[in-house]
């Protein structure tokens, strides 16, 4: 059977589609890299904002557009809008978060472990889903409740993987000839709770018994972090990037968020990265127009994000998520004006990432090819993502897709740099 996967939102989807990936492949069928091809889609949707249930939406109209005889949705839009997925054109079953993880089985009507998987080899998604990094989930839910977020209710409890699942994943994707692993999870930092134990031992025991090139670690809560968990990256292979979610600058909104952090503690916590870690990329996320921000809270959060001088950040234009407690928040803020504000937020966080990548110019950082295509006389032209998590382009005489070369960088322009070999 042809079969074709799309994902929206999270690199925690992306991770749960490479591994649908692998079990489809496993069970002898063909993953196509067109929707027109396939005679059966899996579309692994997310809730995380308005725009997002809308994207899962046209997502899974296109695909039903395209001719896919059946269209099978799963993630958090589809389990908090079974009914609404169900009658898009084509959507024949929805499998919920809870039983995600037995898709591939449930679908084929085969018991989970009546196939081997394959190693996550880098021959990559086909589709849009072209990465030469491998996604490893090590924890799914959230028992945090801060009140803006859904992913909590589509997600259930916080629960982690056991290091040996977790140990056998990266060492078949290493087999499979990956140079970078990313751990990712819906609350990351909690990872070990269950067991007593913290995300730090996750992180040594895979330094300590495998040989990874390049490890990365996905968004991570501030309150889950101290001072000494920073000094795991005396270990190199641990990439210099932290994805610290901030959401606001401002305390009182903190509060109203329920977010476990002052930007006092923020602003001390990412003064001890930039100590520990040598050109350390912070980044972070940001939610614009929060139920009740007056105008000086907002000054307040944009002076704190200006202050921090973060390597770059997305800015979330708020939306309310039904079931969530900003929803039923007074003080809603007009559309407009939210709009008004993510944009202010976003050119200052743009502002003081052209700065960070600017510093970099001149020196030479070594860089995984994550595409390559062919430009003629030129050669072959690429595009990789340094250990910092700088986007770099650079032309070589040979494709160099998944392999890692130090680079020297001579110039920035849109949001990236330009280098050399």
């Amino acid at each position: 059977m042809k079969i074709y996967l799309d994902t929206i939102g999270c690199r925690l989807n992306q991770s749960e589609i490479e591994s649908m990936a692998r079990g489809f492949r496993a069970a002898g069928h063909e993953l196509v890299d067109s929707a027109e091809a396939a005679e059966l889609a899996v579309v692994n949707t997310c809730a995380v904002t308005n725009e997002a249930a809308a994207d899962s939406r046209s997502k899974i109209r296109q695909i039903g557009c395209a001719g896919v005889p059946e269209i099978v949705a799963t993630g958090c839009w589809a389990t908090l809008q079974p009914r609404q997925a169900q009658d898009l054109p084509n959507v024949l079953r929805i499998i919920p978060n809870a039983r995600k993880d037995q898709l591939v089985a449930e679908l084929l009507n085969l018991p989970p472990e009546s196939f081997d998987l394959e190693p996550i080899a880098r021959e990559p998604l086909p589709g849009l889903h072209r990465r030469t990094r491998a996604f490893i989930k090590v924890q799914d839910g959230c028992d945090n409740h801060c009140t803006f977020c859904v992913t909590t209710i589509a997600r259930g409890e916080g629960r982690s993987r056991p290091v040996a699942e977790v140990m056998l994943d990266i060492q078949s994707a290493l087999r499979g000839g990956t140079k970078e692993i990313v751990l990712t999870g819906v609350h990351l930092g909690s990872w070990g709770q269950e067991y007593g134990k913290h995300l730090r031992d996750l992180i040594q025991v895979i330094l300590r018994e495998t040989e990874v090139p390049r490890l990365r670690l996905s968004s991570l809560e501030p309150w889950d972090l101290d001072a000494g968990f920073f000094q795991l990256w005396e270990d190199k292979r641990l990439m210099p990037h932290l994805h610290l979610p901030l959401q606001s600058g401002c305390e009182s909104t903190l509060r109203r968020m329920r977010r476990k952090t002052t930007p006092q503690t923020f602003r001390a916590l990412v003064a001890a990265a930039r100590h520990a870690i040598p050109d350390v990329a912070v980044t972070t996320d940001v939610i614009a127009g929060f139920p009740g921000e007056t105008e000086e809270e907002f000054a307040e959060s944009l002076a704190f994000v200006r202050a921090l001088d973060f390597a770059g950040g997305h800015v979330f234009t708020y939306s309310p998520r039904p079931g969530t407690g900003a929803a039923k928040m007074k003080g809603q803020i007009r559309p407009e004006l939210r709009k008004k504000r993510n944009h202010i937020l976003h050119a200052a966080l743009e502002e003081s990432a052209g700065r960070y990548r600017q510093k970099f110019v001149g020196r030479t950082l070594s860089v995984l090819w994550e595409s390559t295509s062919e430009m003629g006389e030129w050669g072959w032209r690429m595009e990789g993502l340094t250990g910092n998590y700088l986007r770099v382009n650079a032309s070589a005489t040979s494709p160099r897709w998944n392999e890692i070369d130090e680079i020297r960088l001579v110039n920035e322009t849109e949001a990236r740099l330009t280098g050399k070999p």
